[in-house]
């Protein structure tokens, strides 16, 4: 328990997140920054929700987990920015503590989740390519919702283990958060309590929630490639990858952003690069796969695009 006793008892009832610093003619355009992107990852993601929800030839298990891929994406942003937007304009970077677990809670739930979901939509494409005669009795509906629960329930249960260690941790004295939200590793660094077996559990459950959908998904993937090069057309070899290539390419930016935030060691434990790793991994990444999706599907393309004839058909009535 040295940690406890080579810190001062004071107790800590709010944190300061120092963000990017308190530059006052950096702030608006910070702000003005993270606003658009904010406002383009709501946009992005309720209409990959509204295509799904409207349009019949997208009324499969694939885009039923896309579906909910794009609710999970639009509510994981909506964890960080708001707070974020907050104090960049009104300059108050306080959080209460609990506030702070609370955020830091639905960030572990809502990344769980994507995870799963992620490897549930991995294993859609391995039954659409290597089994797909038996496709329809492996993937329909009912098959998808399950799915969808269990990714829901596996990152409750999982983040509700950690969490109920997080809430016994006790802070004192130290109060600011180099970051832009309340991260798990600035916390534990920031507590007075004896953090080892919280450090334990976090890894198991975060080896049960990352690590397991990453091999889970890696083994589809290694199944898929192997399917797709017997295949003895070169035609067929491309309708097949295009099937999974939006996925993929998802999948990839993922595990990229977050091996470069929690697995790759910083030089000389540098703050800055860390903060700019994480911007992409809970910023931008939400943002990104609505856009990898309208561009890359071509089921989703195809749907965007009879939407719009639609809604200029629409409006040119309207005006007739």
């Amino acid at each position: 328990m040295e940690k406890v006793e080579g810190r001062n008892q004071t107790p800590v009832s709010e944190f300061l997140l120092l963000g990017f610093g308190n530059d006052p003619e950096l702030q608006p355009l910070l702000f003005l920054v993270f606003l658009m992107i904010y406002l383009a990852t709501v946009a992005g993601n309720i209409l990959i929700f509204v295509l799904v929800l409207t349009d019949r030839q997208l009324h499969t298990p694939m885009y039923f987990l896309l579906q909910n891929l794009a609710c999970v994406e639009l509510c994981f942003s909506s964890t960080i920015l708001p707070r974020l937007l907050a104090s960049l304009l009104t300059g108050d970077r306080t959080i209460s503590v609990n506030s702070c677990l609370v955020q830091l809670y639905f960030f572990g739930v809502l990344s769980t989740t994507e995870n799963v979901l992620l490897t549930a939509m991995s294993y859609d494409r391995y039954v659409a390519i290597c089994q797909p005669l038996r496709y329809t009795a492996l993937m329909n509906s009912q098959v998808g919702c399950l799915l969808v629960a269990a990714s829901w329930i596996i990152s409750f249960v999982i983040c509700t283990i950690v969490h109920n260690f997080q809430f016994q941790l006790t802070f004192c004295d130290a109060n600011e958060i180099d970051h832009f939200f309340c991260e798990f590793t600035s916390l534990l660094k920031l507590s007075c309590s004896d953090t080892k077996i919280l450090q334990k559990v976090a890894f198991v459950c975060g080896a049960l929630g990352t690590l397991g959908p990453f091999l889970l998904t890696l083994a589809s993937y290694v199944c898929i490639v192997a399917t797709i090069l017997r295949i003895p057309s070169t035609t067929g070899k491309k309708k097949a990858f295009s099937t999974c290539s939006s996925h993929l390419l998802v999948v990839t930016l993922d595990y990229m952003m977050g091996i470069n935030v929690y697995v790759v060691p910083i030089v000389n434990n540098a703050k800055v690069p860390k903060k700019i790793f994480s911007i992409f991994c809970t910023v931008m990444s939400p943002l990104a796969y609505p856009i990898i999706y309208c561009l890359r599907n071509k089921e989703v393309n195809k749907s965007l695009r009879k939407a719009f004839h639609k809604l200029v058909a629409l409006r040119n009535g309207q005006k007739i």
